[in-house]
């Protein structure tokens, strides 16, 4: 694992013997962070070869094509150039997005998420456009738009069949108990009422603004439910949300908030 890491450190004025390692050394561990440099200084050159790649026989490979030029991957440098204008990928995107590889499909549906922050309608004419190819790709179309889903872009919610939400009524919102002690659960309760004379598919989340140390609130958001609803259906939904403490968040006595988001 530590080789790649050597390549980017000391590599980078070696273009052609660093890339020739990359190709093999991808096939046993991942190159997609140490790349991102040569991606920087060679971007032209490393875009080329990126769509070479995208024709590589070895899973491994084809899959760095895309995962190495994510604009916005998690834990490693930005490229500041395709956040921008990712012209660059999208080739690389359209000719990996049928690829019998479920892992090269998830880093295609993740880059779209990452082009998605920066070029939302560049995402939704792709998205519009690989729809109904087959299974695969729609749930990789799906999941290249979730952030775009979770930030209520109208266009791409009514692509996926989520329908109006003017007609739903919360019927009530009911909390187990005001205090909840660190450690225990959350528990609430409400009833939501479908209105509309055909059914329609709804989102349903709910999201905490947890008290910080400073007193400010600090927002976190979760999925409840994503499934169609009858015409004057009414249906209870009861939840409970965990205060038992993890290592990724820390828990502070005080006022916290809890709301649902309906979608």
């Amino acid at each position: 694992m530590f080789i790649p890491d050597f390549i980017e450190q000391y590599g980078i004025n070696y273009f052609d013997i660093s890339i020739s390692a990359f190709e093999q050394i991808t096939k046993f561990t991942s190159c997609e962070f140490a790349v991102r440099p040569f991606i920087v200084k060679y971007e032209k050159s490393m875009m080329s070869q990126m769509q070479y790649w995208a024709k590589h026989p070895n899973h491994k490979v084809r899959r760095l094509a895309s995962e190495g030029c994510r604009p916005r991957l998690p834990w490693a440098m930005a490229l500041p150039s395709l956040k921008k204008n990712p012209s660059q990928i999208l080739p690389i995107l359209e000719s990996l997005k049928t690829d019998s590889s479920a892992f090269v499909r998830r880093s295609i549906a993740n880059n779209l998420n990452d082009i998605s922050k920066d070029n939302p309608n560049i995402v939704i004419g792709i998205a519009s456009k690989w729809r109904n190819i087959s299974p695969e790709t729609d749930w990789l179309v799906k999941h290249g738009c979730r952030t775009l889903l979770k930030h209520e872009n109208r266009e791409v919610m009514q692509m996926f069949g989520f329908g109006s939400v003017e007609q739903l009524e919360i019927g009530y919102f009911q909390l187990a108990s005001e205090q909840v002690r660190i450690g225990e659960n959350l528990e609430f309760e409400f009833q939501l009422t479908n209105q509309l004379e055909k059914t329609t598919k709804i989102r349903l989340e709910y999201g905490i603004y947890y008290k910080k140390a400073n007193d400010l609130l600090s927002k976190k958001v979760f999925k409840i439910s994503k499934k169609e609803y009858h015409s004057k259906s009414k249906s209870t939904i009861h939840r409970k949300h965990s205060f038992k403490p993890i290592t990724t968040r820390k828990f502070y006595q005080g006022i916290h908030k809890l709301y649902l988001i309906v979608k």
